[in-house]
C-alpha cells in the first residue's frame, strides 16, 4: 500500500484536511522530549494551527526517549500523521505537518544534542510522564540518589535522565553562545514549571555553580496545564484510518474533541502563535491545574482502579454505571470543589458536567489499566493534595478515601477473581513484596503501603481521619468487591449529606 508522506500528500482524499502550509519550508524551532500520542494529539496540533495562521520557524523535532517505535513509524512518512477526532457524532481527520523530524535518543544522541544546542531552537517541550523526572512525588524535589541522577552527575556527556539531558543542553548552549531557552513541562505535575526549574537547579548546583547562575538568567520554565483525553492507538484505528486515507499511516492518533492548554506567560524566547488554536496565556496557571488534576485526573484514577476491579476494561464502560457516575459527581462536588480556587469566568458546575460526558464517550475506548499505570507518581497530586486540604478544613472525604483504597487493592496485584494484575509502576516490585507479606490482611496491607514515604510522606499516616477510612474501605473492597462497595459508599455519602444539611 502507498505510504503517507510528503510525496503522497496530494493524494489524500479531499474529506481529510491537509496542512495549510508547505511542511517542507518550515524550519525547526522546537524540540519535544517524549513524542508519544498525547503530544501529537495536543501540542503538535496547536503548533500546526499556529504555523497555518501565523507562520514562523516552529517545526518540531520530536525525540523518542525509550523506544525507536515512533521514530520508525514517522520517519518514512516525513513526520506526517493523521489526527483523528472521535465523538459520538462521528469523526474528523486531518494530516498534521508540524513534526518535521523524529529522533531516537539512544541511537541518535549526537543529533539530539545538536538540536538542543542549536541557536535556532528556542523552545523545549516535554511529555515524559511523572516518573520521567527522577523526583520524589511526595515533595517534588530531585531524588539525588536516583541511579540516573547519580550517573549524570558524574557523566553528563551522555545523560541517562531527562534532567541531565536538559542540563547538558544548557551547558552546551552556554559554551556555544546559542542564547536563551524556554523549557515547557506539559506533564501532570502540580506547579510543573516551578518543579522542573527546581530539579534543574538542584542538579546544576550539585555540579557547576557558574552554570546554575547562567541558567537562572537565560532559561524560563513556564508552568502549564494540558487537557485532552488520548487513548492508545489500536491496530483497528490504524486499519480504519488506512481505509479512509486510501494509503497507510503507521502513526495516527485518536482523541476527543475537547482540548485545553493554559500556559504561564513567562517566555525568555519568541514563541509560536498557539493562541490561534485556543491556548490561553495567563499570569498564574495554578487554579487551572488544580481544577484539572483534582477533578479530571483524580476522577480518572478513581475510575481506573475501582472500575478495573469491578471488571471494566474501558473508562466509558465505568461511566455507564449509575453508581460510579454518582460516585464521581459526589466526589467532585463535595470533596474536591471546596478545595479549589475557581479561575475567574469558569463555570465549575458546567466543567464537572462536561467531565462526566467526556468519560462516557464510547468512541474513545480508553483502557482502565492505561490510566492506572504509574500510580505511585500520580497519587500525591491527584488525590493526596486534596486529602490534606480537606483534613486542614475538617471536611470528611469518604469517597476520596475509597479511591485510595482502590489503588491499594489494585497494586496488591490480584483482582477479585484471584487473577494476577500486571502492575505497571516504578515501585511495582516494592508493592509486590508488601502484598506477599500481607495476603488476606487488609489492615496490614494498608499500614505497609502508608509506610511508602515517597507517596504518602510522614503526615497522613499519623492522622486517623485519613488512615482509618482508607483502611476500612480496603477491607470492604476485599470482602464485598468494588461494585458493591462503590454502591454502599454512594448511598452512605447521600445519607450523611442529608444529615449535615439538616
Amino acid at each position: 500500500m502507498t505510504i503517507l508522506s510528503l510525496a503522497t500528500l496530494d493524494r489524500v482524499p479531499p474529506a481529510v484536511a491537509r496542512p495549510a502550509y508547505d511542511p517542507r519550508s518550515v524550519g525547526t524551532g522546537i524540540v519535544h522530549l517524549g513524542i508519544g500520542a498525547f503530544h501529537r494529539a495536543h501540542q503538535a496540533i496547536y503548533t500546526d494551527d499556529a504555523l497555518a495562521q501565523k507562520g514562523g520557524a516552529w517545526g518540531i523535532c520530536g525525540v523518542s526517549l525509550r523506544s525507536p517505535d515512533v521514530r520508525d513509524r514517522m520517519t518514512p512518512q516525513d513526520g506526517l500523521y493523521t489526527a483523528v477526532e472521535k465523538s459520538p457524532a462521528g469523526m474528523q481527520r486531518r494530516i498534521i505537518g508540524s513534526v518535521r523530524e523524529v529522533l531516537f535518543l539512544s541511537t541518535e544522541r549526537k543529533m539530539v544534542d545538536a538540536r538542543l544546542a542549536d541557536r535556532a531552537t528556542k523552545i523545549v517541550t516535554l511529555t515524559v510522564t511523572e516518573k520521567g523526572y527522577c523526583h520524589d512525588p511526595a515533595t517534588g524535589r530531585l531524588n539525588i540518589d536516583h541511579p540516573d541522577i547519580v550517573h549524570d552527575l558524574v557523566q553528563l556527556h551522555e545523560p541517562a535522565s531527562v534532567v541531565g539531558l536538559l542540563v547538558s543542553a544548557l551547558e552546551a548552549r552556554r559554551h556555544d553562545g546559542a542564547g536563551p531557552l524556554t523549557i515547557i513541562c506539559c506533564d501532570n505535575l502540580p506547579h510543573n514549571g516551578r518543579v522542573l526549574r527546581g530539579l534543574v537547579a538542584t542538579f546544576t548546583q550539585a555540579r557547576d555553580g557558574a552554570l546554575a547562575a547562567w541558567i537562572e538568567k537565560n532559561t524560563s520554565f513556564p508552568s502549564t496545564m494540558v487537557d485532552r483525553i488520548v487513548p492508545a492507538t489500536t491496530a483497528a484505528d490504524i486499519s480504519d484510518n488506512d481505509a479512509a486515507l486510501g494509503m497507510h499511516d503507521a502513526a495516527p492518533v485518536v482523541f476527543e474533541p475537547f482540548k485545553q492548554w493554559v500556559i504561564e506567560d513567562a517566555f525568555v524566547t519568541p514563541r509560536p502563535g498557539w493562541e490561534v488554536s485556543g491556548a490561553e496565556f495567563v499570569a498564574d496557571v495554578v487554579p487551572f491545574e488544580a481544577m484539572k488534576l483534582r477533578l479530571l485526573n483524580a476522577s480518572h484514577s478513581a475510575f481506573a482502579y475501582l472500575g478495573f476491579l469491578a471488571g471494566h476494561e474501558y473508562i466509558y464502560q465505568v461511566a455507564a454505571q449509575p453508581d460510579f457516575v454518582a460516585f464521581m459527581r459526589r466526589f467532585m462536588n463535595e470533596e474536591v470543589t471546596p478545595t479549589l480556587q475557581i479561575p475567574a469566568g469558569i463555570d465549575v458546575g458546567a466543567y464537572r458536567d462536561a467531565l462526566v460526558r467526556r468519560f462516557a464517550n464510547p468512541a474513545l475506548p480508553h483502557r482502565t489499566q492505561q490510566i492506572a499505570m504509574d500510580g505511585s507518581q500520580k497519587l500525591p497530586q491527584r488525590l493526596l493534595a486534596t486529602a490534606r486540604d480537606n483534613l486542614a478544613a475538617g471536611r470528611p472525604m469518604p469517597l476520596l478515601a475509597l479511591a485510595i483504597a482502590g489503588w491499594m487493592r489494585y497494586v496488591a496485584g490480584r483482582d477479585e477473581a484471584g487473577r494476577a494484575i500486571k502492575v505497571d509502576d516504578p515501585l511495582a516490585a516494592q508493592f509486590a513484596a508488601i502484598a506477599d507479606a500481607h495476603r488476606d490482611d487488609p489492615p496490614g496491607l494498608a499500614r505497609a503501603l502508608f509506610g511508602v514515604r515517597a507517596i504518602f510522606g510522614d503526615d497522613l499516616v499519623r492522622d486517623p481521619r485519613f488512615s482509618e477510612p482508607v483502611t476500612g474501605w480496603l477491607a470492604a473492597l476485599h470482602a464485598e468487591g468494588a461494585a458493591r462497595t462503590v454502591a454502599s459508599a454512594v448511598a452512605s455519602a447521600a445519607v450523611n449529606s442529608v444529615s449535615r444539611n439538616h
